[in-house]
């Protein structure tokens, strides 16, 4: 394991997505998935939604960490005019995700959760994304193509409208594909210390 990595980490997610960032930054993971309600307290701001929902599902995998893992949690949701683009829930809902998202920017914000036994740290990244303006064939040709039901906001940014309709991000690619990676590299150094305090 890498000095920076002081334990293994279970990451709470069924995302291919960040299993796939994780493992080509050379973390050392194991995955659970577990099911935890989604729905928002009416007092939560659409900014602190994704941290909340990371730390609601860090806790939620906590019966199933082993003694010496830091559970990774992470959750994404993508923000137009201070209203919440949730994963699309049918054809028509992506459609119409996209059609508001043409166009436009957006705030895409990741929230992570990385907890170790009693200790939390909980950070969230910010990435603006804009898009050119699609025509009603690009959007409906890519809902039927790429199928983007499990995606906040209703597309995936590694995918062709994000290579091919995307003018402009300000910010890292990594949280917009749904894990700001360097944050769990921050976070670590953070536990590592804790750790060495703890064996001093």
């Amino acid at each position: 394991m890498h000095p920076w990595q002081p334990y293994p980490i279970l990451l709470a997610s069924g995302s291919p997505r960040r299993r796939a960032l994780l493992t080509e930054a050379g973390f050392e993971f194991r995955v659970v998935v577990t099911n935890v309600n989604e729905t928002l307290p009416p007092h939560i701001q659409s900014e602190e939604a994704a941290v909340y929902l990371a730390a609601w599902k860090a806790r939620a995998a906590l019966p199933l960490a082993q003694p010496q893992e830091i559970i990774l949690a992470a959750d994404s949701v993508v923000i137009l005019d201070d209203r919440i683009l949730d994963k699309p829930a049918n054809r028509e809902e992506a459609i119409q995700h996209l059609q508001a998202l043409s166009g436009r920017t957006h705030l895409v914000m990741t929230g992570i959760c990385l907890q170790y036994q009693r200790q939390q740290w909980t950070r969230a990244a910010r990435t603006e994304v804009t898009f050119a303006s699609l025509t009603p064939d690009e959007i409906t040709w890519y809902v039927d193509q790429c199928n983007p039901y499990d995606k906040a906001g209703g597309y995936g940014i590694q995918e062709w409208i994000g290579l091919c309709r995307v003018d402009r991000i300000n910010g890292t690619y990594a949280n917009v594909m749904g894990l700001p990676v360097h944050l769990v590299y921050d976070g670590l150094q953070q536990f590592r210390l804790w750790s060495q305090t703890d064996q001093g």
